[in-house]
């Protein structure tokens, strides 16, 4: 691990944003040009007023991202006094902006579609997926409690019962709502109305400023709201404001390689979390394992999800002809797309695939897709050779047929071809998108110091965490990753403060 200053840890506690002084009920629109908003809905909701602030509660969660979320959720329903403190102005974070789905094996959904899954199999994949580096501790833990979380999620109304695949998995496991919506804003709106009902207090404009600690254990936090620093007491403090994708001094510091990429990460995806911990003496792992998403669009940062491809989407260059598994995993495709002379891509897709991925529209509405009648017309706007392009789709399309892609040794979303006018392409590159390494924690989500020893009263969920993906992450984990360890999280917190 490289050592941080105390400088620079200070300024990574300090990124947030201007409190809000007014003191009223802060009641925010989800949909607003903030880049933590991208995509949100237009619903509105009542966050909790600064003036009703306590001075103790039994557990504090940092972070009202998914995970943070569920961590509140599950602590709450584990019988715990809970609060949330998030430094945005909105709830959902990171997750607002994911798309593909949620990863689970042996699920009621998949059972009902007749697909055959085991957590052994989730398992195997996902290590491969991982160049066998993952925590595989963590990763048993991860895949024997996929399932059951689809089924709490599913008791909240929070239904991901549509099935489509993403790279390095053999099977249809990703779980997203019914209608094929990116899972985000659905997910968030799910849990947003659920910590509302289990009336758990959610601050925002609220920014963590320290995790404070008594003989040893975490005993609450210091905290900037409404214009003033106070410190709130707590038997237990979960740690779960994600990764470092946003804070690029950190990103380069641990890999280089990474400098003038863009991000998908939202402004608070700053790295806080895991620079607080690291100060009680938490130790860190795979922090140099950054994931780059292969389809970002580069002039809006835009995460183009993987569903498009899983449900049959293809990747051609600028002289219109496939060049790669467009589902291998992540870095590899990643890979490839630098590999070419412009070093950027087209993802295309027809009429057909648009209905099946309603995320195609949203795209649409927001400019980033080139739309042609015909393929010619297509060939013609995006400036790829039109002969090209025809040859490629319709190789694809015999390919499709033939359920075998010689060219590239395709095996998954190849149900049905791209035959359906009108065609449609945007063009995309890599971003930097996951910090795999992060906090280490042990199964039952208790943040580990540098001896390896459990810092009492101190948990953490989510891409604040590191270990379960190893050197490259599956889509669709990232999901699960923040549902099941939240779950956990606020389980096993709510078990420590009732000790």
């Amino acid at each position: 691990m490289k050592k941080k200053s105390k400088l620079y840890l200070s300024l990574v506690l300090l990124v947030g944003v201007v409190v809000n002084a007014a003191g009223a009920l802060t009641r925010v629109l989800a949909q607003t040009e903030t880049d933590a908003t991208t995509g949100a809905s237009e619903a509105m909701y009542d966050y909790t007023d600064p003036a009703s602030l306590e001075t103790s509660y039994d557990v504090i969660v940092i972070g009202a991202g998914g995970g943070g979320m569920a961590a509140a959720i599950s602590a709450k329903e584990a019988g715990a006094n809970v609060v949330i403190f998030e430094k945005m102005p909105i709830a959902g974070g990171n997750t607002m902006k994911s798309s593909a789905g949620m990863n689970a094996s042996g699920t009621k959904f998949q059972e009902a579609e007749g697909i055959e899954d085991s957590n052994d199999l989730f398992f195997e994949e996902t290590l491969a997926g991982g160049k066998e580096t993952n925590d595989q501790e963590l990763l048993r833990f991860f895949v024997d409690h996929s399932a059951p979380a689809i089924d709490w999620l599913d008791s909240m109304g929070i239904s991901l019962s549509n099935l489509t695949t993403t790279g390095g998995m053999s099977v249809e496991r990703t779980h997203r709502p019914a209608d094929g919506s990116a899972v985000g804003q659905y997910l968030v709106d799910g849990l947003l109305k659920n910590v509302f009902d289990h009336e758990i207090p959610l601050f925002v404009n609220a920014n963590v400023l320290e995790i404070l600690q008594t003989e040893g254990a975490a005993s609450g936090v210091s905290i900037e709201i409404n214009g003033e620093t106070v410190e709130v007491q707590a038997k237990a403090v979960i740690v779960a404001t994600g990764g470092f994708g946003a804070n690029f001094d950190m990103v380069v510091e641990y890999n280089p390689d990474l400098e003038g990429f863009v991000t998908t990460n939202h402004d608070g995806a700053t790295g806080s979390g895991i620079a607080m911990a690291q100060l009680l003496g938490a130790a860190v792992v795979d922090m140099k394992e950054i994931q780059i998403h292969p389809t970002v669009e580069q002039e809006t940062s835009y995460l183009i999800t993987e569903a498009v491809r899983g449900e049959g989407g293809i990747l051609v260059n600028q002289s219109g002809e496939r060049f790669f598994n467009e589902l291998d995993t992540r870095d590899n495709v990643s890979a490839a797309i630098i590999a070419l002379p412009e070093q950027y891509a087209y993802v295309v897709v027809d009429e057909a695939l648009k209905e099946r991925v309603k995320a195609l529209n949203q795209y649409e509405s927001m400019g980033l897709v080139v739309k042609g009648e015909t393929i010619e017309e297509l060939a013609e706007l995006t400036g790829m050779p039109a002969d090209a392009l025809q040859a490629t789709l319709s190789q694809w399309n015999e390919s499709v047929t033939n359920q075998s892609d010689e060219a590239f040794g395709r095996t998954t979303g190849m149900a049905i071809g791209l035959e359906q006018a009108p065609f449609y392409a945007i063009k995309i590159a890599p971003g930097v998108h996951h910090t795999m390494g992060g906090l280490k924690i042990n199964t039952n989500a208790e943040i580990l110091n540098e001896a390896g020893e459990v810092i009492p009263g101190l948990y953490a969920s989510g891409e604040a965490t590191g270990g379960l993906h190893g050197k490259n992450r599956i889509g669709g984990n990232a999901v699960a990753d923040i549902i099941i360890f939240g779950r956990q999280a606020g389980q096993m917190a709510a078990e420590f403060v009732q000790e």
